[in-house]
């Protein structure tokens, strides 16, 4: 079973803001599994693998906009 996290959670295991995580989330880059009332849980492996992405895709200096075409398509 996916190991699913908080907000707060992968804001600490990221190294990323709540507010970070909260703009990723709002972009459609990091996709929510579940909520338990009015929190957000995110599966742990597939955000990471999300991140892990778009960190190399920011280094190439791409805009997050046209990262976010690129993850959804």
């Amino acid at each position: 079973m996916a190991k699913l996290v908080t907000t707060k959670e992968l804001s600490t295991a990221l190294g990323l803001s709540v507010a970070s995580i909260n703009y990723y989330t709002n972009l459609g880059l990091f996709k929510t599994a579940d909520r338990k009332g009015n929190r957000k849980l995110y599966n742990k492996d597939k955000t990471f693998s999300v991140y892990k992405r778009v960190k190399n895709l920011r280094k190439k200096g791409y805009p997050l906009k046209l990262i976010q075409k690129e993850l959804n398509s």
